[in-house]
């Protein structure tokens, strides 16, 4: 079997799931990325966010988990996050 026809590793739900968002820095990104989550995660605690700034202060790094349920729980949440403006990127 290639590398290409190796099937993707499969998660065990519900797990801790590692999420990284970047955007645009400002005074309420951090609680409004909280809020996206909380609306798919109502258990979580956005004092666990980890916040890293860009070198030049442009963008932040905000890290942390959630309890995920399910790949579509991760997806309709991956799919809110992209959906806001300040959002750049979700990994």
């Amino acid at each position: 079997m290639t590398d290409s026809q190796k099937e993707a590793p499969k998660i065990e739900f519900p797990c801790d799931y590692p999420l990284k968002v970047i955007g645009v820095a400002g005074p309420d990104f951090q609680e409004t990325v909280a809020t996206i989550v909380r609306a798919h995660a109502p258990e979580f605690d956005a004092s666990s966010i980890d916040v890293l700034d860009s070198r030049n202060g442009k963008y932040l790094s905000l890290r942390f988990s959630i309890q995920a349920q399910s790949e579509e729980h991760i997806r309709r949440l991956f799919l809110d996050l992209k959906a806001h403006s300040a959002v750049q990127m979700v990994l």
